[in-house]
């Protein structure tokens, strides 16, 4: 059952909240040997979180919108007491010492945290590989990577190991697993949702992302995240509407928009097939459909890699051996000790980042990159903000390709990078889009439908993906394991 039915249905008293985790419990235990999407299960604390649902239900106490709801959450989440890795071996044995707005907000809910998930090491990474707790497979074909770096929870939303999951996306890193998945994913607005208690990668394109079964579970998951956090100077003050409320309007009237430059060179042709007949749909129900260009979208990829990498050299600093994590304890001085633990805790992917950041933020070299990346930045915002004076969503391709092959593309970091052409556009714009499933190809992969909106255009673009979800059966795929 999807994340708000199981809400309703423990409400109503119509199964309990305990009986409902350990179906979960049981499910992990039986088929996550062979996908690896979690890294860690909180069984225990999982059973009692439930059972004081079930306690508090059975008091007449009122209930919390997720109460009983079991949800994962990445291991970039901060919980306190409990280890947060960032699937890094820089912070081994780390537990948090405080809770990340997003999992406190889940908790006030009355949400049962299952566990962590995998994920690339620091969220730098397209298909989970990047990881020292190995990779986590694709349910539909163990053979294929899950897309990332939010693939651990896009993963465990698809093989039915939890109804809700909590990702980040500062890239794609959502929308591209929700589409490699076949299973829904959201990235809000930039600011919508606190960062608070989330590990940095990139702070100006970082984003607090769920996954649900349904469009309805999102919609669910974003009221309960969504609103202003003092502890974040980044979140917005603007009120949270209800992203529950359905809305009746039809599709009548609906513009939409459709950028030439998605539908470019290196995009797979059953993508194509599938996201075109998704348009041609939303155009039967009303819509009207025109084309666009969004000019800039081709100096995204090096625009959003500079600006990325840039941050993350200087957000990954304060991993050194000395405040917290893994320390290398066979160094002769203070300086080798530095070195020695960055070397040996970092991965490959990671050490590559960071120096490629380190480099641009260089005198001499600021300027001529990550200043230059700063104002392509404003340009692509500036392509996004004129499309929507003249249409209400834009809809694309999520990712350009389906579900890759493991170690497929991890000899050549360029072609991981492109993974994220269609999807880090709106990380640098700041607006928010929704991946859906929308076909699959011949092979029986999943295909995402992305559609965007402008800034704080939530309910739109939920709006529409629901009505596209409801006209067709995509999103109730399930993976044979």
């Amino acid at each position: 059952m999807p994340a708000h039915a199981l809400a309703a249905g423990i409400r109503e008293g119509d199964f309990r909240a305990a009986d409902v985790t350990d179906s979960f419990l049981n499910r992990i235990a039986a088929v996550d040997g062979s996908i690896g999407a979690y890294i860690e299960v909180f069984e225990t604390q999982a059973r009692r979180e439930a059972e004081t649902v079930d306690a508090n239900r059975a008091a007449g106490q009122t209930l919390g919108p997720l109460a009983g709801v079991p949800v994962a959450i990445k291991d970039i989440y901060n919980r306190r007491g409990f280890e947060v890795g960032c699937g890094s071996r820089i912070l081994e044995g780390y537990k948090a010492p405080y809770t990340a707005t997003a999992v406190a907000r889940m908790e006030a809910a009355g949400a049962v945290i299952l566990g962590r998930t995998n994920m690339d090491e620091f969220a730098m990474g397209s298909s989970t590989e990047h990881s020292c707790h190995g990779p986590t497979r694709n349910p539909f074909d163990l053979e294929r990577a899950p897309g990332g770096s939010s693939g651990g929870s896009a993963a465990a939303v698809a093989a039915r190991l939890a109804p809700l999951a909590l990702g980040s996306d500062t890239g794609g890193s959502v929308r591209q697993p929700a589409s490699l998945c076949g299973v829904p994913g959201i990235k809000p607005t930039y600011g919508r949702i606190s960062r608070y208690g989330m590990i940095a990668y990139a702070s100006s394109l970082d984003h607090v992302a769920p996954f649900g079964r349904t469009v309805e579970d999102l919609a669910l998951a974003l009221t309960v995240l969504s609103g202003e956090d003092p502890r974040d100077s980044t979140s917005l003050a603007d009120p949270v509407p209800d992203y529950c409320q359905p809305s009746s309007r039809s599709m009548e009237g609906l513009r939409v928009g459709i950028p030439e430059e998605y539908f470019g060179e290196g995009l797979n042709s059953e993508v194509e097939t599938s996201v075109r007949t998704a348009i041609e749909k939303i155009q039967a129900m009303g819509a009207t459909i025109s084309p666009l260009s969004l000019p800039h979208t081709e100096y995204a990829i090096p625009a959003y890699y500079l600006i990325a990498t840039s941050e993350a050299s200087s957000n990954l600093a304060r991993y050194d051996g000395v405040r917290f994590g893994m320390r290398h304890t066979d160094a002769p001085d203070l300086e080798s000790m530095y070195s020695n633990s960055r070397q040996a805790g970092f991965g490959a992917e990671v050490k590559l980042r960071i120096l490629l950041g380190a480099f641009c933020l260089c005198s001499g070299y600021y300027d001529a990159w990550y200043l230059k990346a700063t104002k392509v930045r404003t340009l692509i915002r500036r392509d996004f903000e004129e499309a929507f004076c003249n249409c209400d969503v834009i809809m694309a391709p999520t990712s350009p390709i389906p579900a890759f092959r493991l170690k497929e593309k991890l000899d050549d970091p360029l072609a991981m990078y492109l993974c994220d052409v269609l999807t880090a556009p709106a990380n640098l714009a700041g607006i928010p889009a929704i991946s859906i499933p929308c076909g699959a190809t011949s092979e029986g992969l999943p295909i995402g439908l992305q559609i965007l909106g402008p800034a704080l255009g939530e309910q739109e673009i939920l709006r529409v993906a629901a009505a596209y979800q409801n006209a067709t059966e995509h999103h109730q795929m399930e993976p044979i394991l």
